[in-house]
């Protein structure tokens, strides 16, 4: 069962997308009764918070209303922390540091009761590393900032070749990590391990969204539910 303090947080932050919000929908998202959530709402606004509504239409809040420094329940503290130990693990060193920056960011501002015990979470990623983690800081700089890329690439068998691409997504695959792009040799989507990258270039040329060429495209192009095994084999063989 949600502690009450939890479930008025969690209120008042669907209620801050400023959109109007049945109390069906929150009991049913918050999983207790319309009557739980009509007394949760009363308790909001005679405690200030500015909601404005009645049953039966909605609630909305007011523009202008913010929150105290944020309250987070323990399974969402425990997935922050879940996911930092997987960075650690599977991605660049400079994306560990910034969860890592992030999460303690977080902490400083929970009350103590809190932060007691979120160490202990029995969940972790062993600290094998992923291959060519080194690559992925780069890669990530040149999608975010829409900059094209140069790769000296090699295939399975050793075969070289240099494609110039716009990346546009990094995918994880469990085992390794691609960077999907549009690749102007073969002017069509590509991926390409991050592992078997022999050198990579972020260019200064930058590109922009492009019908057909966008990674909205490709995975309505390349990635179809029923395709994702076909897809994995096809990574195994790149």
């Amino acid at each position: 069962m949600t502690r009450r303090a939890d479930r008025l947080f969690q209120i008042i932050q669907i209620l801050r997308r400023g959109r109007l919000t049945t109390a069906r929908f929150l009991s049913e998202t918050l999983e207790v009764s319309e009557r739980t959530i009509y007394r949760d709402i009363r308790d909001l606004v005679l405690s200030g918070v500015p909601l404005e509504g009645e049953a039966g239409l909605g609630y909305i809040m007011k523009k202008g209303f913010d929150l105290p420094p944020l309250m987070f329940d323990y399974d969402e503290l425990e997935a922050l922390l879940v996911g930092t130990r997987l960075l650690h693990g599977w991605a660049d060193p400079k994306l560990a540091r910034a969860a890592d920056r992030a999460l303690q960011k977080i902490l400083n501002v929970l009350p103590q009761e809190r932060r007691d015990g979120w160490r202990r979470t029995p969940i972790f990623a062993p600290q094998f590393r992923a291959d060519a983690m080194e690559i992925m800081t780069p890669v990530r700089a040149a999608v975010n900032e829409y900059r094209k890329l140069r790769l000296d690439y090699a295939r399975a068998d050793g075969t070289p070749s240099q494609r110039t691409i716009r990346p546009l997504g990094l995918f994880f695959w469990g085992r390794k990590w691609t960077v999907v792009g549009w690749c102007e040799l073969r002017e069509g989507f590509r991926q390409f391990r991050l592992d078997r990258i022999a050198s990579i270039e972020v260019l200064a040329e930058t590109f922009r969204d492009e019908a057909g060429k966008t990674l909205n495209d490709f995975f309505e192009l390349e990635v179809p539910e029923e395709a994702r095994d076909k897809v994995q084999h096809e990574l195994d063989e790149l």
